[in-house]
């Protein structure tokens, strides 16, 4: 699922944005250190990527003087060219306004499509879509060789892979994979860790701590939550029956659950505020009643969310016209569900095992970060599936000491490290870490990637 509050915060901000919407808003312009394309991963299947150079020390150093960072989006189906770049961390925001908290003043950003199908993606037939997280990876793979085989100069730069939400899934097994390519001499790449950001690594840890997670917060009565817990414990009965498909159709039961009882709760930061106009019991429940009904609530839910149309305008019309390489008939998020619809029985599998491997079989930096105040991947089902892996150093990581995760003179978290692996607890952040908290998201990128 993709990390946007903005679909319950759409009646709150439609005057605003209605407002900007009329003034004048500045054209988008290339300041000469942004490079994009297309790399066809497979015949048919093709990736889009748009890289940001850092900014920083440029009259001294050259860009690849600082670490090359992948920004993977979730959803499975929402851009990162868009979501990632205009509302989270790149240059400017949807309205092409300046944002000082921009990674690019740290480190060079490379945002990526990604499955096919996603933004700017596009596929030429439709049996060409990624099913599973294992295809996904040897798609990221196909594009890394030919990325890095266009762009030489980027082959010797430390590279970190950030990830967001679904995108902590992608991650996870691009990673391990990445790194098996290189170690077999399939391309030259300086891999040096994989970052998951509220990642949906265990889904059902996620799932089962909803109930007690609302509960503890206020949100909920014990009504709420054994609803909530009804649907949640039908949710892993499929998962341990390994029926994938009514895995997922269940999750987005015990997700509507939710949002009845805890009065549509924003299930990327539970702090933010709900308008006294939303309905307490959504009228969609009725039509929930095919595959394909369930396939269209969760994709509107967590990519095709309400409050999203500055976005697609930029996109289809400004940064399109800006780009000069997508296709006519291409538009942005034009094959989007049709990728959440492909991986729908893959949604729920874990890939706690893929963790595993990357700790115990490479010498990554494997870093996790949770916002305090997400729920849809909520810091109690985080720990959950940290403290139940089954790595050799699991033990002396638990004993390991935490410690306050201080910027600018005010403690923005908590940090805990043993070898390569680091936890990053966020405060006062939900899902959207660089956007809730953008002093304690440069804090934890400067200690993952050693910026200077």
């Amino acid at each position: 699922m993709y990390s946007i509050h903005r679909w319950i915060m759409a009646s709150i901000t439609a005057v605003a944005v209605l407002f900007i919407a009329l003034v004048s808003v500045a054209e988008p312009q290339s300041s000469g250190n942004e490079d994009w394309g297309y790399v066809e991963v497979r015949p048919g299947a093709n990736m889009f990527w748009w890289l940001y150079k850092t900014t920083a020390d440029r009259s001294t150093k050259a860009v690849t003087d600082r670490p090359l960072v992948i920004w993977l989006q979730g959803g499975p189906g929402a851009g990162s060219t868009g979501y990632g770049n205009f509302q989270e961390i790149g240059p400017v925001d949807e309205f092409f306004r300046t944002r000082n908290s921009t990674w690019v003043n740290y480190v060079n950003v490379l945002f990526l499509d990604n499955p096919v199908g996603t933004g700017y993606s596009y596929v030429t037939s439709s049996d060409l879509y990624t099913t599973n997280n294992a295809e996904i990876a040897a798609d990221l793979v196909s594009f890394m060789k030919a990325f890095l085989q266009k762009n030489p100069e980027w082959q010797d730069v430390p590279l970190y892979v950030f990830s967001e939400s679904y995108g902590g899934k992608m991650a996870a097994e691009f990673g391990l994979s990445l790194y098996k390519a290189k170690k077999a001499g399939e391309l030259q790449v300086n891999i040096k860790g994989v970052t998951l950001g509220d990642s949906w690594i265990s889904p059902i840890d996620s799932v089962m701590t909803w109930a007690p997670f609302l509960r503890n917060c206020g949100l909920v009565d014990q009504n709420g939550y054994e609803a909530i817990n009804r649907e949640a414990e039908a949710t892993k009965n499929a998962v341990e029956q390994q029926d994938w498909q009514g895995a997922t159709t269940s999750w987005s039961s015990t997700e509507f659950a939710v949002m009845q009882e805890a009065d549509n709760v924003n299930f990327y930061n539970i702090l933010y505020k709900i308008p006294s106009a939303v309905l307490r019991k959504n009228k969609m429940a009725p039509k929930l009643k095919t595959l394909e009904d369930y396939k269209r609530f969760l994709y509107n839910n967590h990519v095709r969310q309400n409050g999203d149309d500055q976005l697609d305008n930029i996109m289809n019309g400004q940064i399109k016209d800006k780009l000069g390489v997508i296709p006519s008939d291409v538009y942005w998020g034009g094959q989007s569900q049709d990728v959440f619809s492909a991986l729908y029985d893959d949604f729920m599998k874990p890939v706690t095992t893929v963790v595993e491997q990357l700790l115990d079989n490479t010498d990554l930096k494997v870093s996790v970060i949770t916002g305090q105040l997400d729920l849809i991947v909520d810091t109690p089902g985080t720990m959950n599936w940290i403290n139940n892996l089954q790595w050799s150093g699991i033990g002396r990581w638990q004993s390991a000491s935490r410690n306050p995760l201080v910027a600018g003179g005010y403690i923005e978290g908590f940090t805990k490290k043993y070898d390569q692996f680091a936890v990053y607890w966020v405060l006062r952040a939900g899902h959207m870490v660089p956007t809730d908290n953008p002093i304690g998201g440069i804090e934890v990128l400067r200690q993952i990637t050693n910026f200077a």
